[in-house]
């Protein structure tokens, strides 16, 4: 009888003794390492202080008439790519990048915020898109060179306007069509959704813009309503063949 009752409280001693012990153990064991993913680091601007401005627009709001109307012109070049420069300099402001060039950007931009991003692209891609037009009848014709380039690319001047159509129209939403120099030297046509453009390095088909078409709504409902296709066939009317030709010879060189 002394005996069980010797076990007994020796059980009820050693029990919690045990229990102790093993959450000792498990409190001192080192919990198993997890991986460590490094953040990426943001590239350094090493390239010459960009002081970012706002061009004037090199025409007047109604120059491009009847083919892009002075109330459509006056409202997207004075509000909406206003606030995209405006939103931009906010973007930046800060960041230690507010004299990093556009190019730097957008060469980089996985690595920067959405807001850089739709900004830095709406910044840039009107500025372009402005140059980009001029008065009827003003506007020249493809030079030689880049002439030569189109029709052995796509056979014909002609059958060039009718795919850049349907980039333009087929682009869903908003967004723009494009002519570029891709690194081989070949011209391609291709659209980004957005304010993104060939110069991302985010983007599938990359290279240097020559013509630019925006598709936002912003850009031709105010005439057009929902005939987007009615504004893509009347921007050939009004297209700057002399400044494309600028930007063709640049890539040449």
């Amino acid at each position: 009888m002394f005996n069980n009752k010797k076990q007994l409280t020796m059980k009820k001693i050693l029990i919690p003794l045990v229990i102790l012990v093993l959450v000792a153990v498990a409190c001192t064991t080192p919990a198993p390492k997890t991986q460590e993913i490094a953040e990426p680091s943001v590239p350094i601007y090493t390239g010459e202080a960009v002081v970012h401005e706002f061009a004037a627009l090199p025409y007047s709001y109604d120059a491009l008439e009847p083919y892009i109307d002075a109330q459509t012109m006056e409202i997207h070049y004075s509000r909406h790519h206003q606030a995209y420069f405006n939103n931009f300099l906010k973007a930046i402001e800060g960041s230690g990048y507010e004299q990093a060039s556009l190019e730097f950007f957008f060469d980089n931009i996985s690595y920067f915020s959405a807001a850089i991003r739709n900004n830095a692209g709406g910044y840039f891609n009107h500025s372009l898109f402005w140059s980009l037009m001029a008065p009827a009848g003003t506007g020249g014709a493809p030079s030689d060179a880049l002439a030569q380039a189109i029709n052995a690319k796509f056979g014909s001047l002609e059958n060039f306007q009718t795919e850049f159509n349907a980039a333009a129209t087929g682009r869903f939403g908003s967004g723009w069509a494009w002519l570029i120099v891709t690194e081989d030297g070949s011209l391609t046509i291709t659209s980004t959704a957005n304010q993104d453009n060939p110069l991302m390095e985010t983007e599938a088909v990359q290279g240097k813009p020559l013509l630019a078409l925006d598709v936002w709504e912003h850009a031709y409902y105010l005439k057009y309503q929902n005939k987007r296709a009615d504004y893509v066939a009347n921007f050939w009317n009004v297209v700057n063949w002399n400044k494309v030709n600028e930007l063709y010879e640049a890539t040449l060189n």
